[in-house]
Parts: structure tokens; sequence; C-alpha cells
């Protein structure tokens, strides 16, 4: 059996001092292999972010992983901080069970910043559903991701500006948000954003053209050979045929060191469908693998 250190922090605030409005969460996981089997070996965490369980639905070799933050929503002036390095040949999913919610500012910023750093022929798909920007959030984003040389990294981020379900739209509000991807120190991929909710980029054509969800994809395992990137270009199209909102949009593009797929529609379902079949194309490619849902997307 596979033995993780695990320690936590729930140090006092001491009487005299005031109580800070924020609240901050830090989780950092180490993983590992050992005869064939990856595994959890050190988790640590502060505050309310953890790791619920790891389970092995494909066997030995991957490590799924489940994310939770016990709130269930984040406000203005939290902060959350997510840390994974794989050791070499390690091989981890990590999701979350279900949506991000993140509530209304109240003059205060909350952010989420990912850290993951991958050793040689390492693994790890950064899977989470999605995030909600409730009205009147202020949130910084931010994901940075290490690679050695030969490891291989596959994440999906999906952003609904508003609660869909209530009916409410994104009218007040901030987003900044940055990723970026290296390996062996250089620099591959780089995004950034800075948006408000009353910016012309939501309603331009060229922008979000009235949507209300933003989705991106990515994949960095070097170069997808001709025909997965056929066999990706022929789902976008099977997907613009299925929709019926003219503005929904899906792309796929790919370059040399990163692969790379875009949504932008009214629907994270959606979304999170496409990129799904993305990844069984794509992950006997990068991982030798067939895609195995985790179960917590069932529930």
């Amino acid at each position: 059996m596979d033995n993780a250190i695990t320690l936590q922090s729930n140090t006092p605030v001491a009487q005299e001092q005031p109580i800070l409005r924020r609240w901050e969460a830090c989780l950092n996981l180490d993983f590992s292999k050992r005869h064939d089997r990856s595994y959890l070996a050190k988790n640590f965490h502060v505050g309310p972010l953890v790791l619920q369980k790891t389970l092995h639905p494909e066997g030995d070799a991957i490590c799924h992983g489940i994310i939770i933050h016990p709130p269930g929503g984040v406000a203005g002036g939290d902060e959350l901080t997510l840390k994974v390095t794989l050791a070499p040949k390690a091989n981890v999913l990590l999701t979350t069970p279900g949506a991000g919610k993140w509530y209304k500012a109240n003059g205060s910023v909350a952010s989420q910043h990912l850290q993951f750093d991958l050793a040689e022929n390492a693994s790890l798909e950064w899977l989470p559903q999605e995030n909600i920007l409730f009205d009147g959030s202020e949130v910084n984003f931010s994901a940075d991701i290490h690679l050695s040389a030969k490891a291989r990294y596959a994440g999906w981020e999906i952003l609904c500006f508003g609660r869909q379900a209530k009916g409410e739209r994104w009218d007040v509000g901030k987003l900044r948000q940055s990723l970026s991807i290296t390996r062996r120190d250089k620099l591959i991929w780089q995004e950034r954003a800075a948006l408000k909710a009353n910016d012309p980029f939501f309603h331009s054509l060229i922008g979000m053209a009235g949507n209300v969800v933003s989705a991106a994809f990515v994949v960095a395992a070097g170069a997808v050979p001709a025909e997965l990137l056929a066999k990706c270009r022929q789902l976008q199209m099977e997907q613009v045929e299925k929709i019926t909102s003219s503005q929904t949009r899906f792309g796929v593009t790919a370059l040399p060191e990163v692969f790379s797929a875009r949504y932008i529609g009214m629907s994270a379902p959606e979304a999170r469908q496409f990129f799904e079949a993305l990844w069984h194309i794509l992950r006997p490619w990068y991982l030798d693998r067939t895609a195995v849902r985790p179960r917590i997307w069932n529930t």
C-alpha cells in the first residue's frame, strides 16, 4: 500500500490581531512512481483546499485525484494556490467534483494560482469542471507549467460569465488571466488577458460576440501527427454542423510544441463535450492510453 505524507496547518489567529477578511488556501501535492505504480507521495494543505482521494480506475500506471474546495465558493479576497510536482515517469489526472463559483468581490479580488512542475517522462492532465463568475466578481487566474524535455501536459479551462441557470449576466466585474508553459526553462506558450465586464470585447464579432462561455484546451506534448490533427478538425466541423446558435465557435490549432482548441458559445456542457471528444482522439497519442472518464463526472 502506498503511503503519502499528509500534513495540514490550522494555526489560530492571535486575539489581539484583526480578523482578516480574506481566506488563503494552499494545497501542495507530490506524486511519484514506484514499481510501475503512480501514487501520491506527499500531501500538504493549509486552509480549505484539499485532495479528497486518489483512485486508480485505469490500473496502477495512472493516479486520478479529486481536488475539492469545501466552502463551495470563493469570495472576494480569497486566495487559492495549487502546487503539483511529478517525479520522473509519474502519470496523474486531476479533476474537480463540480463547478467553481466565484462570488461578488465586495471590493476585494479573489485569485487562483496553479503551479505544475513535471519531471522527465511525467504526464499531468488537469481537467477541472467549469468556473462560474458571479455578477460583481473580480478574479485573477494564473497558471505556470514547467516541463522537462519529455514531460507531457494536457489541461483545459471553461469560464462562464454569469450564472446562466439564474438568468444572470456578468454585468459588473474584472478578470485577469495568465497561462505560461515552459519546457526546459524555455517559454513555449503564453496567454494573457485583462477584461472588464463592460468591455466591447464581449459584444464584438471578433470577441465573444454576445456569448457567455469561453473555454480553452491546451496539450503540450510535441507536434500532433497529421492524421490525428485531421480527425480533430473533422470533429470541429461536425460540432459546427450540430450547433443551433450561429454565434458559437469551435477552433483547433496545432503548433510545433502545443495543440490548442477553443470554444466560444452559450453552454459549458457543450464546451466540455467538445474538449472531451478531442481528449479521446489525442490521449492515445500523448499518453499511449485510451481516455477513461473520471467517475466523478457522472455524479
